[in-house]
């Protein structure tokens, strides 16, 4: 067993296919297939379930995962440790998109500048996705909608966030959830935090959304809002950010719902020469929530 076949399985296991794993590595699939059965052959059990043409992790499998990680984030622990402290390499870095979209840009450029052997790779979705990512490795760190929960993650606080309901000019004044019961309902996909936040915002006050559409993007939600088609929330960060933004009327939420905060997360003890220089610049140009550590 080796460094190789380690990385090799890891890839795999995350990909779920030999071919995908290829593409990923730039590797011959043929070479891939065959390394997995060595390393199968070697441990002397079935890493996958072998279903046609995609892998799955096999419950033995799934425990050998947790400790292939383990072993590849030390040995890059290492390699940092004896490579000196200077960011460098690949840093891929996921984000919901309104984080990306208002708060990153200007942060990414100067860190660019400041570290410019380091190569960014920035993956933007919903937080669900985002938090996937790290935990499988595929992401260094990740900006996602806190609370912070799980045990094999840490993370801080970095930006508060004020969600706004938003409806058409034409719509009637909004208090409350009771008055948009039933409206249409524009969000992202059901692992969107902000979708859960608006859907328990409603259920709070005993109402509930209509149908609820699933978009893309947040210029596509504004563009239906403004056509009176239903109701959305935003991040005011967002919503002033985009043209249009004057075509409809904003809310806020009641004080329970008003304030999300957007955590900076990794795994824990995989913190890397480039998250901590990211870190850094993060609390010089953004001191504020910087209070909390999980």
């Amino acid at each position: 067993m080796d460094l190789t076949q380690l990385e090799l399985f890891k890839a795999v296991a995350e990909e779920g296919s030999i071919s995908a794993a290829a593409q990923r590595l730039h590797r011959v699939p043929s070479n891939l297939t065959t390394r997995i059965k060595q390393l199968e052959q070697e441990l002397g059990v079935d890493l996958f379930i072998r279903e046609k043409l995609r892998l799955r992790l096999s419950a033995t499998g799934w425990t050998f995962l947790t400790y292939t990680r383990r072993i590849l984030d030390l040995v890059e622990e290492a390699r940092q440790a004896t490579s000196g402290t200077e960011p460098q390499g690949i840093f891929a870095l996921g984000s919901l998109e309104s984080t990306a979209a208002v708060r990153l840009p200007a942060l990414l450029a100067d860190f660019h500048q400041r570290y410019p052997k380091v190569e960014l790779d920035l993956s933007t979705g919903p937080s669900g996705d985002m938090i996937d990512g790290v935990l499988s490795g595929r992401l260094s760190t990740a900006l996602v909608d806190g609370p912070l929960h799980h045990p094999d993650l840490e993370g801080i606080e970095v930006f508060n966030e004020e969600m706004l309901l938003i409806t058409a000019a034409s719509h009637a004044p909004v208090a409350r959830a009771q008055d948009v019961n039933g409206k249409t309902v524009y969000g992202f996909r059901s692992n969107c935090s902000y979708r859960r936040h608006f859907e328990e915002w409603f259920k709070a006050d005993e109402a509930m959304p209509g149908k609820i559409f699933e978009m893309e993007s947040y210029h596509g939600i504004l563009a239906c809002v403004t056509a009176g088609a239903g109701v959305a929330i935003v991040p005011r960060s967002m919503l002033e950010s985009m043209p249009g933004s004057r075509n409809v009327n904003a809310y806020p939420l009641n004080e329970a719902f008003r304030y999300r905060t957007i955590w900076l997360i990794w795994r824990h003890g995989a913190r890397s020469a480039n998250l901590t220089a990211f870190i850094d610049m993060i609390k010089q140009q953004h001191p504020e929530p910087l209070a909390r550590t999980a």
